[in-house]
C-alpha cells in the first residue's frame, strides 16, 4: 500500500477526496437502509407500505440507468451526480422532516421514493465515468480497488451503526444524517472541481461547459463492431442469473433448514469478507498483461466455491467457501470495471456502462423467481453446483473469443484500419478536477507532440494495431475518429457491473 500513497491513485488529491465522500456516504446508505424499514414497519402500512415505497423507488432507478450514461457523455458525469445527490439530499432531508412530524403516508413516501430512485440510476452510470481522467491507466486496477474497499468496509460498519443510530434516537436523526451525507458527496464532488492539472499521464482535461462537438465512434457502431462489449454483456447475463438466485434464495434456504439466523448472518459477513480481502488483493497485485486469463481464473475458483458450498461439512465449511467466493468475485469485479473503463472510447464510457448496468440489474427478478421455483422442486443443495457450474463455464465459453482472449491491458477500442493521428488542445487551466465525460476543448490547438509508451488499439474484431512510442498527444475531442474523451470519476453509491454482491443501499 505504501505504493498507493507514493505514487500511486492515493497520490492524487481528487481521488483523495472521492474515497472521503465515499466513506461519508457510505455511512448515509446504511443509515437510510436501517431507518426507512424501521420507519415503516413501525407504523399501520406493514410489508405492504414498504413493499410499494421499494417499487416506487427500484422501478425508476432500473428505467433511468440509460439516461444517466446519456447524461454523463453529453453534460460530464460529475455535474449530474452533482445534481443528483443535491436532489437527494433535499428529498431525504424532506422524510427526515416528515419522520420528526409523525408517520409518512404512501403519498407522502411514494414521491420522495420516486425522486431517489431516479436519482440514483443516473447517478449509477455517472459515478463510473471519472475514475479514467483522475488517474492513470496502470492505476486504475487499484484505484478501482481501494473505492471498492471503502464500500465493502461501510457495508461490514454501516449496518450496525445505522441501527445503534436507530434504536437509540429514532429514524428521522438516521434520515438526517443520510440527507446530510449527500450534502457531503456534493461538497467533494464540488471541491475535486479545484485541480487544475490532471495527474502525469492522463489526458489533459477541457472545461465541463464546453459545448459537445461529434467525435470518434458512435454509440451504434460501438454497439455493432465492439465484439469485446458483446462477450462482456453476455457473461454479466449468465453469470447474475446464476449469481442473484443463489444468494438471494437457495442461501437463505440452506441456512434456514441447517444454521439458523445466525449462521445465515455469518454466511453473509464472510461473503462481505471475502470481497473485502478481494479488493485488497486487486490493489496489491500487479496489472495483469492478459486480464481474461486471470478473469477466467478467478471464474473457476468462484464456480468451484460455490458449488462447494452446500458439501462442506456445515456452517465453517460453508462460511470458508463462500469467503473464497467472495475474494475471487472481489477481484474478478475490479478486473471486469477496469476492462471496460480503459477499453470504452471515453465519450461513450457512460452509455457503455449504463448498458452493462441494465445486464446485472435486469437479471434480478428473473434470476429470483426462477431460483423460487428450482429452490422449491429441487432443494437448495443442488442450486449451488448448478450456478458454479454457469458462472465457470460462461466465462470459459467467452475465453473462446478472440476479442475477449487477446484482450491485453491498456488496449482501447478502433474501428479496423490504422490508428489516426490527432492534436491535443492548450492545457488551459480547468475548471473542474474531474472533467466531463463530454469535454471539448473550445476551439481547435496546436499539435503538442509527447514521447511516451502508446497503449494498443484493439479493433472490433480483437486485433491490435501498433502505435509509434513518440506520437502526437489525442485531442480529447472533436478530432478523428477513434480518439478519446477523459471520462468522470466515480463517486460514491457506485454499484458493482458484475457480481452485485454487496448491493447499493435503497438510499
Amino acid at each position: 500500500m505504501r505504493t498507493a500513497f507514493a505514487d500511486g491513485p492515493l497520490a492524487v488529491r481528487g481521488f483523495r477526496l472521492l474515497l472521503a465522500g465515499q466513506a461519508a456516504s457510505t455511512f448515509g446508505d446504511f443509515c437510510y437502509a436501517v431507518a426507512l424499514p424501521w420507519l415503516i414497519l413501525s407504523g399501520d402500512g406493514g410489508t405492504v407500505l414498504l413493499g410499494t415505497v421499494l417499487a416506487c423507488y427500484g422501478i425508476p432507478r432500473v428505467l433511468t440507468i440509460p439516461l444517466g450514461g446519456m447524461a454523463a457523455d453529453r453534460f460530464g458525469g460529475r455535474r449530474v451526480m452533482l445534481v443528483a445527490d443535491a436532489a437527494r439530499a433535499a428529498a431525504v432531508g424532506t422524510l427526515a422532516v416528515l419522520a420528526f412530524a409523525g408517520t409518512p403516508t404512501l403519498a407522502q413516501l411514494a414521491p420522495i421514493a420516486v425522486v431517489l430512485g431516479v436519482g440514483s440510476g443516473i447517478f449509477i452510470p455517472c459515478s463510473y465515468t471519472v475514475l479514467p481522467s483522475l488517474l492513470k491507466k496502470d492505476d486504475l486496477a487499484r484505484g478501482n480497488a481501494l473505492s471498492t474497499m471503502v464500500n465493502q468496509c461501510g457495508g461490514l460498519i454501516g449496518p450496525a451503526a445505522g441501527g445503534a443510530l436507530v434504536a437509540t434516537f429514532g429514524a428521522w436523526p438516521a434520515l438526517a444524517a443520510d440527507a446530510t451525507s449527500f450534502v457531503v458527496s456534493a461538497v467533494v464532488l464540488f471541491r475535486m472541481g479545484s485541480r487544475t492539472e490532471p495527474a502525469e499521464g492522463t489526458e489533459p482535461a477541457a472545461s465541463d461547459a464546453a459545448p459537445a462537438v461529434p467525435s470518434g465512434p458512435t454509440f451504434g457502431e460501438l454497439l455493432r463492431k465492439g465484439r469485446l462489449l458483446h462477450v462482456v454483456m453476455v457473461v454479466a447475463l449468465i453469470s447474475n442469473l446464476a449469481f442473484y438466485g443463489t444468494i438471494e434464495v437457495a442461501l437463505p434456504d440452506l441456512a434456514h433448514d441447517r444454521m439458523g439466523a445466525a449462521g445465515y448472518g455469518t454466511l453473509l459477513t464472510c461473503l462481505s469478507l471475502g470481497g473485502l480481502g478481494g479488493s485488497l488483493l486487486a490493489a496489491r497485485a500487479r496489472t495483469a498483461q492478459s486480464p481474461a486469463y486471470l478473469f477466467g481464473t478467478l471464474a473457476l475458483v468462484m464456480g468451484a466455491a460455490l458449488a462447494a458450498t452446500p458439501y462442506a461439512g456445515g456452517l465453517v465449511g460453508a462460511a470458508l467457501c463462500l469467503c473464497v467466493y467472495g475474494a475471487a468475485s472481489g477481484w474478478q469485479n475490479i478486473v471486469a470495471v477496469t476492462m471496460l473503463q480503459v477499453w470504452a472510447p471515453s465519450a461513450l464510457i457512460g452509455r457503455v456502462m449504463s448498458l452493462v448496468m441494465l445486464a446485472v440489474m435486469g437479471t434480478f427478478p428473473v434470476s429470483v423467481a426462477v431460483a423460487g421455483l428450482g429452490v422449491r422442486h429441487l432443494g437448495s443443495s443442488p442450486f449451488f453446483p448448478t450456478a458454479g457450474a454457469a458462472i465457470a463455464l460462461a466465462v470459459l465459453a467467452a475465453l473462446t473469443q478472440r476479442a475477449f482472449r487477446e484482450y491485453r491491458a491498456g488496449d482501447e477500442y478502433a474501428a479496423n484500419g490504422p490508428a489516426p493521428t490527432a492534436v491535443a488542445p492548450d492545457r488551459a487551466p480547468l475548471r473542474t478536477a474531474v472533467a466531463s465525460a463530454s469535454l471539448h476543448p473550445a476551439g481547435p490547438a496546436a499539435p503538442t507532440p509527447v514521447s511516451r509508451a502508446a497503449p494498443r488499439l484493439a479493433d472490433s474484431s480483437g486485433s491490435r494495431q501498433p502505435k509509434a512510442v513518440t506520437e502526437t498527444a489525442r485531442v480529447r475531442s472533436g478530432g478523428p475518429p477513434g480518439q478519446h474523451t477523459a471520462p468522470d470519476l466515480p463517486h460514491t453509491r457506485s454499484t458493482n457491473p458484475w457480481h452485485d454482491s454487496s448491493q447499493e443501499s435503497q438510499g
